[in-house]
């Protein structure tokens, strides 16, 4: 696996470094995928096999009926196997689930989350990087490849590194003990990896600066920066300031914060 790191320049003009996955890790992520996909695809054919038995008699002299079911079993092999890597990695922040258990993942070369488009490109390119057996192509692509690209990532303009681990600290700050203190987690309300996907490198430093400065403020003015944030932020989650106490919009902004955290601040 590449030990080297390459720099990235996001078009907000901040510098990053990542490591590439290589050819061990993203291999291995690929056989747990097929692995996953193996056991779909044994369990639907299955299910077409047993359909099939448990027909009445005279349906067996209906050809016309036979091939349809088989027909729509085959497409529904195709769209399976080839949308779960398309959606995986779109929906999932560019993680299918063997690459989530590795700890990889598929970004934009400018530092970004994969796009619709790129997430398609990539992905519909996986027929070239297979050929012209066992993925012979995108393995000396990957092998040799300064970035450990295969086709699909030159291509679609994309990356795959291993995953970035959120900063940790010993020492608990005044927002941490504040966020326990009124007993707010994650789970209090549902954002979804689309919802976050509208949030920018700008929302997640307002939010930021909105918690460190939740303190230094005299009460009139944390209230006034309060209702500001929220009228920016909230409607990104489907949210609204209408009918909530200040209280309560600050706890709607608090947990918009921990899940901007998990996104953006990482290790460099």
């Amino acid at each position: 696996m590449s030990q080297h790191q390459v720099d990235i320049k996001t078009p907000e003009y901040v510098s990053l470094t990542f490591q590439p996955a290589g050819l061990g890790s993203r291999t291995a992520a690929l056989l747990i995928d097929y692995i996953i996909l193996a056991i779909l695809n044994i369990a639907i054919i299955a299910g077409l096999f047993i359909l099939l038995i448990d027909m009445p008699l005279e349906f067996y002299f209906m050809y016309d009926f036979m091939s349809y079911q088989i027909a729509i079993t085959i497409i529904g092999l195709f769209i399976l196997n080839w949308g779960y890597f398309f959606a995986l990695e779109f929906f999932n922040g560019g993680r299918t689930i063997g690459k989530k258990m590795i700890g990889i993942r598929v970004i934009q070369e400018n530092g970004h989350s994969i796009t619709l488009l790129s997430s398609f490109i990539r992905n519909f390119l996986r027929i070239i990087d297979t050929l012209p057996a066992n993925h012979l192509v995108g393995i000396l692509m990957i092998f040799f490849h300064q970035k450990n690209k295969r086709v699909g990532d030159l291509v679609a303009g994309t990356i795959v590194i291993h995953e970035r681990k959120r900063k940790k600290s010993k020492k608990k700050t005044n927002i941490q003990k504040e966020i326990e203190k009124r007993g707010l987690k994650k789970a209090d309300i549902d954002i979804d990896e689309w919802t976050l996907k509208s949030f920018s490198e700008k929302d997640w430093k307002l939010a930021k600066t909105y918690t460190q400065r939740l303190h230094q403020l005299t009460e009139n003015e944390r209230n006034e920066l309060t209702i500001k944030i929220g009228e920016i932020l909230l409607p990104k989650i489907g949210q609204s300031e209408e009918g909530k106490t200040i209280r309560e919009i600050e706890d709607l902004l608090l947990l918009v914060y921990l899940y901007l955290r998990d996104e953006w601040e990482f290790e460099l």
